[in-house]
């Protein structure tokens, strides 16, 4: 098994918020149904809440009965998963996620609603991410181009 340097872990440190920031901006963007399922391949494994899909055909299955979001990353956290170069990249996500548009006006009722809609909920979203072999080959010291192997999102609460 290799030994992870130091410039491995920035390197991947970098792919992750690379990532991070372009995974959540496309999923909150009106063209999502197009684009994100091209962070996905077939063997895609995907777990929604304890629902389970598979690959890129799976997330257009999921988006197609998902209302708009609006993510707001809190932090995230990347581990390399030694054994290829680039390494696999284990990428723990927190946050919150609105679906559908937020309220207008604040509620005066004090009893919680049971609908969610409008409403942050806390999620949390883990990625195994895996060097896409399809794409054009990172220079030393740049950051390699991933796809999705494993994705499971959680409400938290």
């Amino acid at each position: 098994m290799s030994t992870l340097t130091r410039d491995d872990i920035e390197i991947a440190t970098r792919a992750a918020d690379q990532f991070t920031r372009l995974y959540y901006s496309t999923y909150d963007s009106p063209a999502r149904t197009i684009d994100l399922p091209k962070f996905y391949r077939p063997s895609s494994a995907i777990t929604w809440n304890g629902n389970p899909f598979a690959g890129a055909n799976g997330i257009r299955e999921l988006l197609a009965d998902t209302p708009i979001t609006k993510h707001e990353v809190q932090c995230f956290d990347c581990h390399p998963i030694p054994g290829s170069q680039p390494p696999n990249l284990l990428v723990t996500v927190s946050g919150t996620v609105t679906h559908g548009n937020p309220p207008t006006v604040p509620s005066t009722n004090n009893a919680k609603s049971k609908n969610v809609d409008g409403q942050p909920r806390v999620f949390s979203q883990t990625f195994v991410l895996v060097p896409d072999p399809s794409a054009i080959p990172a220079k030393t010291g740049e950051v390699a181009k991933y796809y999705i192997s494993a994705d499971a999102l959680r409400f938290v609460g």
